[in-house]
């Protein structure tokens, strides 16, 4: 699963960024050691049904 691959935040970028209904995600940090995580997004390429499962986990 991709949780494997990142932090929490990193894959719901991901997820985000995924779908058609969202333009530009929008990532925000309140420490210096969360703001390394959203660049890994570009490198995270989750297939149908991880995000599936994500889409399942939000409702």
């Amino acid at each position: 699963m991709l949780a494997a691959l990142g932090k929490v935040a990193t894959v719901a970028l991901a997820w985000l960024a995924a779908r058609p209904t969202v333009a530009a995600p929008i990532a925000s940090a309140r420490t210096v050691e969360q703001l390394p995580a959203p660049p890994a997004v570009g490198d995270l390429e989750p297939t149908e049904a991880e995000l599936a499962a994500l889409t399942e986990a939000s409702a």
